[in-house]
């Protein structure tokens, strides 16, 4: 059974920084796209960054447009973990943050942008002006 554990959440003021974590277990890590979602109040939850299995050398990234440049989605697959650094935080960033895993192809996700597997119980972010 896979388990997600986040981590890091709390309270920053506008233009701070935060490093979320999240702790897989029940899985074999390294096979997992890896996943970060995040739900504000009274919105549907939305997708922020994705990261593949490991390509040679490199994992591939994708983020949502409006956190392009200030976060960054990483992996450690010898600690089956996900972070999801972000700096340069807004108020409109202010969200349950989600992680989330799906054994799928790469390729196949970025063209389709669908994500169907498991998720974690979510860490709060809140950014204050």
């Amino acid at each position: 059974q896979v388990q997600l554990v986040e981590s890091g959440g709390g309270l920053v003021q506008a233009g701070g920084s935060l490093r979320l974590s999240c702790a897989a277990s029940g899985l074999t890590f390294s096979n997992y796209i890896m996943g970060w979602f995040r739900q504000a109040p009274g919105k549907e939850r939305e997708f922020v960054a994705a990261i593949s299995q490991i390509r040679v050398t490199i994992h591939y990234t994708d983020y949502t447009d409006s956190v392009k440049g200030r976060f960054t989605i990483s992996r450690d697959n010898a600690k089956n973990t996900v972070y999801l650094q972000m700096n340069s935080l807004k108020p409109e960033d202010t969200a349950v943050y989600y992680c989330a895993a799906m054994a799928r192809s790469w390729t196949s996700f970025i063209q389709t942008k669908t994500w169907n597997g498991s998720w974690g119980q979510g860490t709060q972010v809140t950014v204050s002006s």
